[in-house]
């Protein structure tokens, strides 16, 4: 529809956007509005008169409340750090990828650690088979450190280390190293992420319970305000959430909440506020909503600022909210993944209109598996791109003033405040975490999510629609984990024979100590036991001691899934396709006098739990009993759970690599246990070129991201059904 020209006032554009909705194809709701997860309403049209009552648009950057940004000149002066997150095999082989990557115009390091690390145990640990070296870099000791870090000037190259579990250790040999590379901690720049009680909620990578683990918190905080003022002693992470399913709104105000607990931590302490607040960093993840991502980290300094007075903060550098960012891993899809290239591109110009310190960019294919180093440099020249070609660094704040931008900024801030206030009014962010509501909202966010999708309301191209008729196979980086293992294992065993075991054991003594009386500050004892060769295991046993390991209870929301089909928001195929599979489950539920059974399975120290979580709450919905496994299991756990609960189907989801060496071993197991009739499918991100040999150890299934739930519902009731009727 055409505006005729004698039509152009604004009282009339107003009465013709009510005209057009009135003849709006079927689908379109509230006169053309759109009403996004978050709960806040965005209109087609936006006019002076949206933000007439706004406080901030009028101030300016790099003044309170810093919407516009924390610096005056942002990106005029001096644009963003590129710092792309990578780490993979052993040190030896990160080392060559970041020196390269430095060289190619990277500006940054951002160390990924494996699992085995993030969760405190050496690579010789029985309970990390599959997953040394696959989803980062292997560190054991500061042998390692001191390799990763080779020819990688400490003084001079800021170093980003995403690590919460094992966070006193690594980050002790992160500062040994430096020191023995001649470098003083002053001189020491970069970021540790520490950020525990987002763990608790969605990535899982945990070692010890809540309260001491904010313990840990509060004397890094201390020590680095001490000892290492240019250094982030804690960047306060949403990026997880949002991975795991939760809503820009969710994602902003739990992420703030938890700064706020951080906060109170350091000053229970007694540290005085401005003393440790201007070394705080956030980190965000940039999906697909381009505008509600750009208000979302506009809203957050806005509320920052806000909370950080509320303390009584007095310097300026204390109230502003600094930030790191990464494009999602989540939106990326295994299905014509190039066109992965094109979200990136446009998640990355949102983290920029939104201010971003530092930013990632994720690779094509990482829904498949490791970046390769061709995707890797697309990644990194899509920032160069950005910063050097198109000229957007010369604006600060080009979205400053537009009606649209500046009232989402403020209706984006009110929803976060709301949740804070919430989150607050249960005591706070530790006990939010503790009682699992939090963690709640956010699996229920995720599951809503995947039910749009699959359901065909929300786009995904190439998956949903305009998919391929045949799919290339995309080549991916592999790593030979039983390779890394025993080299790694081989490093353990010359740095434990040189060095003076008496003197190792009383500095891990001391450790266990001052965790038992509450004595001393954790990380400065952390650095002298790794001066003197301790390793990450023993350095983390020897809290365990005290502080023992946290396991998490395993809840399922019910219903989220179901409700994008039952609700009538579903027209046609995929609407007569769930009531049929409905119908067929409680018909072999009749016939066999139960229904069928699946447990869905997490295998070795992946915590990344979105997916199963969701398959479970879909298949809950769908009529499936529906058991999950305890995260962290080996093998043999699982497949003893699995047949003690009489399950008919073992569902594992992996998305850290493991799967080669994982899917195989769960299947011996069954099989040496007796249980051969129970069927295992796999989901997650697994290469294409590794389905083979999966069917080839008896898998039955396999459903990589992008598969609709109903589908592999359909496929695992078959193969059920086939078990069942097998003599």
């Amino acid at each position: 529809m055409n505006l005729p020209p004698e039509k152009n006032s604004q009282a009339n554009l107003q009465d013709w956007l009510k005209a057009a909705a009135k003849s709006a194809p079927a689908g379109q709701v509230d006169n053309l509005n759109w009403i996004t997860p978050d709960g806040i309403t965005v209109k087609p049209l936006y006019t002076a008169q949206d933000v007439e009552k706004l406080d901030h648009v009028n101030t300016l950057p790099g003044f309170p409340p810093y919407v516009r940004g924390p610096q005056a000149t942002m990106y005029a002066v001096r644009p963003w750090t590129i710092r792309q997150y990578a780490g993979f095999s052993t040190a030896q082989e990160s080392n060559v990828f970041y020196r390269q990557a430095l060289a190619a115009g990277g500006q940054g390091v951002s160390v990924a650690f494996d699992l085995a690390t993030h969760r405190g145990y050496d690579s010789d640990h029985p309970r990390v088979t599959g997953d040394v070296g696959k989803a980062g870099v292997a560190i054991d000791s500061v042998e390692d450190m001191k390799i990763l870090f080779d020819q990688i000037p400490l003084d001079k190259v800021s170093v980003s280390m995403t690590m919460n579990g094992a966070v006193l250790p690594v980050l002790a040999g992160y500062i040994v190293a430096a020191q023995e590379q001649g470098v003083r901690l002053d001189q020491l720049s970069g970021t540790i992420q520490n950020d525990i009680l987002k763990e608790f909620m969605v990535r899982n990578t945990y070692i010890y319970p809540p309260e001491p683990s904010m313990r840990i918190i509060g004397d890094i905080i201390a020590f680095t305000a001490e000892h290492m003022p240019k250094f982030n002693s804690i960047s306060i992470s949403g990026y997880h959430m949002q991975e795991a399913g939760a809503n820009q709104a969710l994602e902003l105000a739990f992420t703030l909440a938890d700064g706020k607990e951080y906060v109170k931590t350091a000053m229970s302490k007694g540290l005085d506020v401005d003393a440790f607040a201007g070394r705080l960093s956030f980190f965000w993840a940039i999906g697909m909503n381009f505008y509600l991502e750009i208000a979302k980290m506009r809203a957050a300094r806005l509320l920052w600022c806000r909370i950080m007075q509320g303390f009584g903060a007095q310097n300026p550098k204390s109230w502003m909210l600094r930030t790191h960012c990464q494009t999602s891993g989540w939106s990326l899809t295994e299905q014509d993944p190039y066109n992965n290239i094109v979200r990136t591109t446009v998640e990355a110009m949102a983290a920029v209109f939104g201010g971003t310190q530092s930013l990632h960019t994720n690779s094509f294919d990482e829904a498949i598996a490791l970046p390769t180093e061709f995707s890797a440099r697309i990644a990194r020249n899509t920032q160069l791109i950005i910063q050097e070609e198109t000229h957007i660094t010369k604006v600060i704040d080009p979205w400053a003033g537009s009606y649209m931008m500046e009232k989402l900024t403020q209706d984006m801030a009110d929803a976060a405040w709301k949740i804070i206030q919430e989150v607050e009014a249960m005591g706070g962010m530790t006990k939010a975490v503790d009682s699992g509501w939090a963690k709640l909202k956010i699996e229920a966010a995720a599951a809503d999510k995947q039910a749009r999708i699959d359901s065909g309301q929300d786009v995904i191209v190439g998956v949903n629609k305009y998919p391929l008729k045949t799919e290339d196979v995309v080549p991916s980086r592999e790593i030979d984990n039983l390779k890394v293992r025993e080299g790694q294992i081989e490093q353990l065993k010359r740095i434990k024979a040189q060095r003076n075991p008496a003197k190792v054991q009383a500095a891990l003594d001391a450790l266990t100590q001052a965790a038992k009386d509450q004595s001393g500050n954790l990380l400065a004892l952390s650095v002298e036991a790794i001066r003197l060769r301790a390793t990450v295991g023993e350095v983390s046993d020897a809290l365990e001691k005290v502080f023992g390991r946290h396991h998490a209870d395993t809840q399922k929301v019910t219903g989220v899934y179901a409700a994008a089909y039952d609700g009538g928001h579903n027209e046609g195929d995929t609407m007569a396709y769930w009531d049929a599979l409905k119908a067929d489950i409680a018909a072999f539920a009749q016939a066999q006098g139960r229904r069928p059974r699946v447990m869905i399975a997490k295998l070795g120290q992946d915590g990344h739990d979105r997916g199963a979580k969701v398959v479970a709450t879909a298949f809950a919905d769908l009529g499936f009993d529906v058991d999950i496994g305890p995260l962290f299991q080996t093998p043999a756990e699982c497949a003893r759970q699995a047949i003690e609960n009489d399950v008919h189907a073992v569902g594992v989801s992996t998305l850290a690599a493991g799967h080669k060496t994982l899917v195989p071993a769960i299947i011996a197991e069954l099989r040496a246990q007796g249980a051969q009739d129970i069927i295992v499918f796999v989901g997650g991100v697994i290469p294409r070129q590794d389905y083979d040999h999966l069917y080839a150890c008896g898998v039955k299934g396999i459903y990589g991201p992008g598969t609709p739930i109903p589908v592999s519902a359909r496929a695992v009731l078959t193969h059920i059904e086939q078990s069942v009727a097998a003599p």
